[in-house]
């Protein structure tokens, strides 16, 4: 997956917006005003997207493990995020499935008012793909 594709696939997820609170050069993914991913070109690395992503810590060491491209968060908390370069040698369907596990996470963490006013607008199913509903 490239820079664009993800930051398309990104902002597909239900009422996700666009923020740059650091910069031009660092995208911040938000829900109901929470970051859920950021995304930056890498000109240190040839120009590669990397994308910053709330996991679940065990899954988070798990991927590092499995994915060189996957490594603690860079500027964020090392247990609980993951940086994930998009040289291409993680597969689309589990770039996806990462980034949908982090927007879950988050929408999970909002006041119960937010979050149960996106289940009602958006479905359960839509915030939380990967969970038998």
């Amino acid at each position: 997956m490239k820079y664009a594709a993800a930051r398309n696939y990104l902002l597909k997820r239900p009422e996700a917006v666009e923020d740059f609170p650091f910069g031009p050069d660092v995208a911040v993914m938000k829900v109901c005003g929470k970051m859920f991913a950021t995304l930056a070109h890498d000109n240190a690395d040839g120009g590669l997207g990397k994308m910053n992503l709330k996991c679940d810590p065990h899954e988070a060491l798990m991927l590092r493990d499995i994915f060189s491209a996957v490594q603690p968060g860079y500027h964020m908390n090392k247990k609980h995020w993951n940086t994930i370069t998009l040289d291409g040698s993680i597969p689309r369907g589990e770039i996806e499935r990462m980034i949908e596990n982090s927007y879950a996470l988050v929408v999970r963490g909002l006041k119960g008012a937010d979050r149960r006013r996106l289940e009602i607008a958006h479905g359960k199913h839509a915030l939380y793909p990967g969970e038998i509903q």
